[in-house]
């Protein structure tokens, strides 16, 4: 792979982070848990209000006067090598949306979606637009970025957890997709006399 699509892959990853942080801190100040309608997000993150790389600046401003975990220059060396425009689809797609891709996955739960903790439930909404939306993005990247941002913030074993919702929600949404390539593992497994 060349070093420009390193960046790229680094950049989605960043934004994927990024809006992962906003999602999470939409869900603690705005958003009801779950059925009634979501709130919209602050006038300064709407994309009507802001280009898609003003947003990026101000959802890192409001994420480190929350939650400062990074030192400045760390924080703006992110925001800097965020994909801006896929940061600002993560989050809009997915806050206005949240009743639509919670309905996807809730039947998919072992638990009540009240009872998820903020990080899983932003994770899981995260990965179920993605999957809904993205569909460049094979299912399988989106399922281990998910399980990345889990081990990264989430509990011990929370990536099992969204690991497994995802993967079936994957199967309801993208089935040719999940389809062949569990038929194309087996192949190969038979290929390698496994």
């Amino acid at each position: 792979m060349s070093r420009e699509g390193w960046r790229e892959i680094a950049a989605r990853r960043q934004a994927r982070e990024l809006a992962l942080q906003g999602i999470y801190q939409w869900l603690l100040h705005s958003a009801p848990a779950c059925g009634a309608e979501a709130d919209a997000l602050p006038a300064h993150l709407s994309p009507a209000e802001q280009p898609a790389q003003a947003q990026l600046l101000a959802i890192r401003e409001l994420l480190a006067a929350h939650a400062p975990t990074d030192s400045e220059e760390n924080q703006d060396k992110n925001a800097a090598r965020a994909d801006a425009e896929f940061f600002a689809a993560l989050l809009q797609g997915t806050t206005g949306e949240a009743d639509e891709l919670r309905a996807l996955f809730a039947p998919l739960l072992t638990r009540a979606v009240a009872e998820l903790s903020p990080v899983e439930h932003a994770i899981l909404l995260l990965g179920a637009f993605e999957l809904r939306h993205d569909i460049g993005t094979p299912y399988r990247v989106v399922i281990n970025e998910a399980i990345e941002l889990a081990k990264k913030y989430g509990g011990a074993d929370g990536h099992k957890f969204i690991n497994g919702v995802l993967d079936r929600l994957a199967g309801s949404l993208r089935p040719e997709e999940t389809t062949a390539a569990r038929r194309g593992g087996k192949e190969k497994r038979a290929a390698d006399g496994v």
